[in-house]
């Protein structure tokens, strides 16, 4: 990791930690740890959405001096250094990998709530782009 940035990084593997244990658990005995796995579930869910917000509103005042496109907000293409990028879509992926994996193996059950939980990487991967990330100046002489 950079330094910059580290607690947005570590939130989002917090998350994913809390989530992979919670939903394994509740793949294995869903009648008593649905319950958590939901409320996990939703929690991530919720904290990722407003992170992605949170992300979309700083992104657009910066986009007054430089211009930043989706892929670099939310994915850190060519806007976070190779560190952070790995540690930000990783763990996107296992939160993706727990995800559809716990959902698949019980389906119609509270484990399925999961699928909801990359919500919360993807929106701190977001966050820390738009806080953090580096992007192209705008070229104003068009207007």
């Amino acid at each position: 990791m950079t330094g910059v940035g580290d607690g947005i990084i570590k939130a989002s593997w917090a998350g994913t930690v809390v989530f992979t244990a919670v939903a394994v658990m509740a793949t294995i005995d869903p009648e008593s740890l649905g319950l958590p796995n939901v409320v996990v579930s939703l929690v991530l869910f919720a904290g990722g959405s407003i992170a992605m917000f949170w992300a979309f509103l700083i992104a657009v005042q910066r986009s007054r001096e430089v211009m930043i496109g989706m892929g670099g907000l939310y994915f850190g293409a060519g806007s976070a250094p190779g560190s952070v990028r790995r540690h930000l879509m990783g763990s996107l992926a296992v939160q993706l990998v727990v995800a559809f994996t716990t959902a698949s193996i019980r389906v119609f059950t509270s484990v399925a709530f999961g699928i909801l939980v990359p919500v919360w990487g993807l929106g701190l991967a977001g966050l820390w782009c738009a806080r953090h990330g580096e992007f192209a100046p705008r070229d104003d002489t068009a207007r």
